[in-house]
């Protein structure tokens, strides 16, 4: 298992698509960041057969240290909650013979 940086995804996509590495490097950039904006904006990302990114809301709760049994108010948060599409199944299903 290997971890593949926002840099190596565009060396990736520079060399498939012959385009110019800063080109690649902007288009990405502005893919995230429009990503990051819809979602801060409560929207839900749906890209067909790949999957759909969407905010969860957690609701505040009380946890308890384990270490010294203290009650502790966990604030509301809102979480990205991604769910695989029909192409990332297969694809995350089949990574083995790749």
């Amino acid at each position: 298992m290997a971890t593949i940086t926002k840099k190596d995804l565009v060396d990736q996509i520079a060399e498939r698509t012959q385009n110019k590495h800063v080109t690649v490097r902007a288009v990405v950039q502005e893919f995230l960041d429009v990503i990051a904006s819809e979602l801060a904006k409560n929207n839900r990302l749906e890209f067909r057969d790949f999957g759909v990114f969407e905010i969860r809301e957690q609701a505040a709760r009380t946890a308890q240290n384990p270490i010294t049994l203290d009650k502790v108010q966990v604030p509301a948060k809102r979480r990205v909650k991604f769910k695989m599409g029909r192409i990332m199944k297969e694809k995350m299903n089949d990574h083995h013979t790749e």
